[in-house]
């Protein structure tokens, strides 16, 4: 009996993004871990616009899984060309506080967005301190000069602050290794030598004068 002819292959139908939403999910959950309680991030599932927010973590918006797609959203859908990334724009909240918002549009393998992640930081608090910190370090004017040593410190701490810097830490968390070694170039270009030299430096790295001259030694 003659086999019966083989079927022809299916074409193969859209991939699902069911997977890449998921992995979206834990990257927002991550994210809102990360930057907790400050940054709210958004999953947006652009194919389905009228109910587009797919995850909120860290909810700061009063939105709702859900809720409908934003005029960002809806722009990526309608222009292919849209640009993938918008950084740090000026944002608020229907309460009027303002926010830094990032957006990110994922594409599929057809280059059709389907999905993006955005990120928006309640500036409140941080607009509070920056007000904080300008008032505690606001100095009225007086017709009083005095000089603290200045010259000398202010060079020996540039010399730290750079030595740190170039090691992206501070002149406070300084490995003792690294300490030593700033230590040592402060010795040989004849800071611990100056008026108060060993004192200053010791001062600015958070450590006794007798950790200065014995890194020196």
């Amino acid at each position: 009996m003659p086999k019966a002819p083989a079927k022809p292959p299916q074409p193969a139908g859209k991939p699902s993004n069911k997977h890449l939403l998921a992995e979206l999910k834990n990257i927002a959950e991550g994210l809102g871990k990360t930057f907790a309680p400050f940054c709210e991030v958004v999953v947006h599932d652009l194919t389905h616009p009228k109910n587009a927010i797919l995850a909120i973590e860290n909810n700061l918006s009063g939105r709702r899984v859900g809720q409908p797609a934003t005029e960002l959203g809806l722009a990526r859908i309608q222009d292919p060309d849209y640009p993938a990334v918008i950084a740090n724009y000026a944002n608020q909240f229907a309460d009027g506080r303002k926010v830094k918002s990032t957006s990110v549009g994922i594409r599929n393998e057809e280059g059709d967005y389907v999905a993006a992640i955005c990120l928006n930081v309640d500036l409140t608090l941080f607009n509070g301190f920056q007000a904080a910190m300008g008032q505690f370090t606001a100095i009225e004017s007086s017709a009083v000069t005095e000089t603290l040593d200045a010259a000398n410190a202010d060079r020996i701490q540039q010399c730290i602050d750079e030595f740190a810097a170039a090691r992206a830490t501070t002149a406070r968390s300084l490995r003792p290794a690294d300490r030593k070694q700033l230590v040592q170039d402060l010795k040989k270009a004849g800071y611990l030598e100056i008026r108060r030299g060993a004192e200053i430096a010791a001062a600015h790295m958070g450590v006794s004068r007798a950790t200065v001259y014995s890194d020196a030694k």
